[in-house]
């Protein structure tokens, strides 16, 4: 339910982050369980719940997934017992859950179901700037887009009214800059839970070929509801405007950006507000039959601005990101948008620091800082470029004065690159993964080499928790010598080092002598996370008091 105005003085006033937003809106929909991988910008969002008092009176079940794939299944699966589910990850994470992703939208949803995808513009924690606006198109379902966190609220309860009236998964994606920061958000209505109740479909969730191509059948035929839904959707609105010379389009949080350079919010040309997809493309028309040039502004990868060219171009001037009018990376600000206007605008002056930059480095006391010397010295002689690293804090491993790791690609990647180098000839190969992306994405790459027989040695950098993100529980905590030794590595080659200078000496001897093994090779320094240790012990003296 959206709320309206005249509801507003009855109704409780939060200052929430996006993400907090989102998570509210979904307690306060009829939420029953919520399935995530830690990640930024997304993380908030399952933190909140997690830590809601009314999500536990409501008895809403809520956690950490090994990784975003399995997090995905799991609110399909509550989705198919007529139940609400929630989903979260950031852009990359949707790369992982592709397959149970795009799956689901030929198997649709039964109970409302809403994956949340958090872009990261700029990279400021991430590999890439992908737009998961382009997986909503390849999956062809509806996407929605807030821009602001009162929408973003408000988009949850549609999105699964939305879900449910199509029976369609529904995509809700949003950015670094929404997702973390804070505004004023009125609350609607609060929403009973749905009892469990299967599909009236007893075909629906099985892809056998004969049901796929039925299912499939169904997607493709509610493409003109979705499109519909879309023209009608009140997030999507057509404000006109005297100045036909040029006319706007303003995607998501880039609507902030537009109005932030109108301070009474009157703009002189014709704007359409973009909030739902598939896109409107009845309003675009419109706007693109009724001004002279337009100007595009999206948070991310340029797709209307292609659509709009490969669809409506008609020998109109388009601007936006293709032409450079905006910046083809990085995040949108106020400031860019009005030198697309034509705005006046002052340049930017160099501002003499006040203290010196400091670029991130692992804390003080990091057990990693003493895996990573002992790394170094083991493979001295050894030649440049040995060392398969992965996604985690301990990728700052790069960073001097360690220089201590070659490689960062994905999640998992450091061990199937290792496995690929040993197999090339190129030894020794040394991959260096944490215990929270051993159990997300590093099981199947070792399983890989233990069949091939590759030699490879896997450091296992295990600080107890999920560091990268904030301290969130870790999958893997008591279990990754049982987990590698179920996988198929000799029990003997499976061992534990203690990452602290005293015992640098006998780190350097155990790495050197499993490098020389020709074998698939296991070494785990394990020591908990500074920042965790220091929040755990300052837990136990509040409670001591």
């Amino acid at each position: 339910m959206l709320v309206s105005p005249e509801n507003f003085n009855d109704m409780q006033k939060l200052m929430l982050l996006g993400d907090e937003a989102i998570a509210q809106g979904a307690i306060d929909a009829g939420l029953s369980g919520i399935y995530a991988y830690p990640g930024t910008p997304s993380t908030e969002i399952t933190e909140y719940i997690l830590q809601s008092k009314e999500a536990k009176e409501k008895a809403i079940r809520a956690g950490w997934s090994a990784n975003e794939k399995t997090a995905v299944e799991s609110a399909l699966g509550m989705s198919y017992t007529g139940k609400r589910a929630m989903t979260c990850m950031k852009h990359v994470g949707l790369n992982v859950a592709a397959d149970p992703f795009l799956n689901a939208s030929i198997t649709g949803a039964n109970g409302g179901l809403i994956v949340v995808s958090a872009d990261d513009p700029s990279m400021h924690s991430s590999q890439n700037e992908q737009d998961s606006r382009y997986y909503g198109a390849f999956a062809m379902i509806p996407v929605l887009e807030p821009s602001n966190q009162q929408e973003a609220y408000d988009m949850v309860h549609y999105g699964f009214d939305l879900s449910e009236k199509f029976h369609i998964p529904v995509m809700m994606r949003i950015t670094t800059r929404l997702a973390h920061s804070r505004a004023g958000v009125v609350r609607g209505r609060i929403r009973m839970q749905n009892e469990i109740k299967l599909s009236s479909n007893s075909k629906q969730f099985i892809l056998l070929p004969v049901n796929a191509r039925r299912q499939y059948k169904t997607l493709l035929g509610n493409q003109d509801a979705f499109k519909q839904a879309s023209e009608e959707s009140v997030f999507n609105q057509y404000y006109d405007g005297p100045d036909k010379s040029m006319g706007i389009i303003a995607c998501g949080i880039s609507f902030n950006y537009l109005m932030e350079n109108y301070p009474q919010r009157i703009v002189p040309y014709p704007v359409l507000k973009i909030g739902q997809y598939p896109a409107p493309v009845d309003q675009i028309r419109k706007i693109y039959d009724e001004c002279e040039t337009l100007l595009v502004i999206e948070e991310g990868y340029p797709l209307i601005e292609e659509q709009l060219k490969g669809l409506l171009n008609k020998g109109k001037t388009i601007k936006g990101r293709l032409d450079g009018t905006l910046p083809r990376d990085g995040e949108l600000a106020p400031n860019m948008v009005a030198r697309a206007l034509g705005m006046k605008v002052e340049e930017d002056r160099p501002v003499s620091p006040v203290v010196k930059n400091r670029p991130p480095a692992l804390c003080s006391g990091c057990p990693h800082i003493s895996s990573y010397k002992a790394i170094n010295e083991a493979m001295e002689g050894n030649g440049k470029g040995h060392v398969f690293s992965d996604i985690g804090c301990y990728t700052l491993g790069f960073l001097d004065p360690y220089n201590a790791i070659d490689t960062c690609v994905d999640m998992g990647a450091s061990i199937t690159m290792a496995k690929g180098a040993a197999d090339a000839g190129f030894l020794p190969a040394i991959a260096v993964i944490g215990d929270s992306t051993f159990t997300h994405s590093g099981m199947t790459g070792l399983l890989d080499a233990v069949l091939d027989k590759s030699p490879v040695t896997v450091v296992i950098l295990d600080n107890e928790t999920t560091a990268m993100t904030g301290g969130q529980d870790s999958a893997a905590s008591g279990k990754l010598e049982s987990i590698c030794i179920g996988l198929g590595v000799d029990p003997s080659h499976v061992r534990i080092l203690n990452p602290i200078p005293k015992f640098h000496e006998e780190n350097v001897r155990i790495i050197k002598e499993e490098i020389a093994y020709q074998g698939v090779s296991i070494l785990i320094p394990r020591r908990e996370c500074i920042q965790t240790a220091a929040r755990r012990l300052k837990s136990a003296k509040k409670e001591e008091n």
